[in-house]
C-alpha cells in the first residue's frame, strides 16, 4: 500500500475519531507529498526513498520548533508540535538505535580504512546512503566524529 493511501485512511479515521492533532498532522504530509509531487511534474509518483525523506524532513521541522518553544518556555506551543512528530513518525520505518548504528559506522570505518577526521566525509556518505531512512542524521554525524576522533 502506497504512502499516499496510508495517509488518506489514516485521515478517514482521524475524522471519524475527531481528532484534531493527527488531522492537522496528516493533513501537513498529504500536502507536501502532493506538492513533492506536483515539482516533480505531470503528477509523477515519488519514489519509496523521496516518501522517506519528506516525512522526515517534516519530523525535523516539528521538533525543531518544539525545541524552539520549549527554549524560551511556550510548552503550550511546543506540546502541538510534538504530538505532531510523533504522528508523522508512524509512517516511518522503524528507526535503528544508537548501538545499532553505531555498529554500522564501526563497520563502514573499517572497509574504507578512515583513521582522522579527515575522513569524516568519506564516512557520512557512505552511513547516510545505507542508513537512509533508518537513522537521523544527526545521530550519524555525531557516532561517526566520536568514532574518528
Amino acid at each position: 500500500m502506497s504512502l499516499q493511501t496510508q495517509i488518506m485512511e489514516a485521515l478517514k479515521t482521524a475524522m471519524k475519531e475527531k481528532d484534531t492533532v493527527a488531522l492537522e498532522s496528516l493533513r501537513a504530509v498529504k500536502s507536501a507529498l502532493l506538492l513533492a509531487q506536483t515539482e516533480s511534474g505531470a503528477k509523477a509518483e515519488l519514489s519509496e526513498t523521496e516518501e522517506i525523506k519528506l516525512l522526515q524532513k517534516l519530523v525535523k521541522q516539528r521538533k525543531d520548533s518544539a525545541a524552539i518553544f520549549t527554549e524560551q518556555g511556550r510548552n503550550d506551543l511546543a506540546e502541538p508540535e510534538i504530538a505532531q512528530a510523533t504522528v508523522i513518525e508512524q509512517f516511518l520505518p522503524k528507526q535503528l538505535s544508537e548501538a545499532e548504528v553505531e555498529k554500522v559506522v564501526v563497520d563502514i570505518i573499517a572497509k574504507t580504512g578512515a583513521s582522522s577526521m579527515a575522513d569524516m566525509g568519506k564516512v557520512m556518505g557512505m552511513a547516510s546512503g545505507q542508513l537512509a531512512g533508518k537513522a537521523d542524521g544527526k545521530t550519524i554525524s555525531t557516532i561517526v566524529k566520536a568514532k574518528l576522533s
